[in-house]
């Protein structure tokens, strides 16, 4: 462990309890930007991975996130933003955390070593060769997901790879490997800070990217939520509004009819056409906005 960057004591900040408060808080902000620096470099590796898990997202295939503790933890969190903001079917973004549901909140010590339980956990949701196995690990050679990987290549699943070291494990093991080399940590090995920012930048970058491809982006806004809450209705209305230029009266009134789908709407009040109507173009363009309107 002492050779990952990960684990390597950071040279520059030797003394870091001795730093008056205000320097301490500098250096963990400033730190936080070689996570962006990091994801910078590896975009072309995340771009390549958005064109290759685009087929399968279009033959239904799932996202599937594999990871242990911070790493995990920003899997699930990745998993469960598709639905309100892209309305990616819940069923269609799974996260596996070594240690089960509960290792979300509290550490399961030892999980993240056992590779034949991550094989399992990915066979227990039936992976197959649509699915896109999101494999993450600060490391790159934590076991659980290596055993995630190896499982989901047997069956011919799309296997993406992304970890904070050079040459790990994970990165060579997936048929793409994503490296995210944000060197030592402020606090020695505590993958948490800017590692853990960079995977979540990275798994951002890539679903977010990957969402724009499906249609669930008209422009840049998002027309594809679900309006779950008050917010979100609010929001479904601005967004309808600011599309077709309608005054937000009509933007609800038509919304109301569509069960507040926003691409349904600005297609109706586009074409000046019924939300049926509107709803059978949305359809055969392949529910991309920009071609429904054509």
């Amino acid at each position: 462990m002492a050779m990952l960057n990960t684990e390597t004591p950071s040279q520059a900040h030797a003394a870091l309890d001795q730093y008056p408060t205000a320097e301490l808080v500098n250096v963990f902000v400033d730190d936080q930007f070689q996570a962006v620096e990091a994801v910078r470099k590896a975009a072309p590796r995340i771009a390549a991975a958005v064109a290759a898990a685009l087929p399968r997202m279009e033959a239904g295939g799932r996202l599937i996130y594999v990871g242990a503790g911070t790493s995990g933890r920003l899997g699930v969190l990745d998993s469960v933003e598709l639905y309100p903001t892209f309305s990616w079917p819940h069923g269609r973004a799974v996260a596996l955390l070594a240690g089960g549901s509960d290792a979300m909140f509290v550490a399961v010590e030892g999980a993240e070593d056992d590779a034949v339980q991550g094989g399992a956990d990915l066979e227990g949701v039936n992976v197959g060769p649509d699915d896109v196995v999101l494999a993450i690990a600060a490391s790159g050679g934590t076991p659980y997901v290596l055993g995630a990987i190896r499982a989901a290549r047997a069956v011919g699943a799309l296997t993406i790879g992304f970890a904070n070291n050079p040459d790990a494990p994970v990165t060579q093991e997936a048929e793409i490997g994503i490296t995210l080399d944000t060197g030592p940590e402020v606090v020695s090995g505590s993958t948490r800070l800017k590692a853990g920012t960079s995977q979540k930048i990275a798994l951002n970058t890539f679903s977010s990217a990957l969402m724009v491809r499906l249609n669930k982006v008209y422009g840049n806004l998002m027309v594809d939520l679900k309006a779950t809450n008050a917010k979100l209705v609010r929001r479904a209305i601005r967004l309808t509004s600011f599309a077709t230029g309608a005054d937000e009266e009509a933007a609800r009134a038509v919304l109301e009819q569509c069960g507040f789908h926003v691409k349904t709407a600005i297609v109706a009040l586009s074409k000046q056409t019924s939300v049926e109507q509107a709803q059978a173009l949305l359809e055969a363009a392949r529910g991309s906005v920009r071609q429904a309107l054509a």
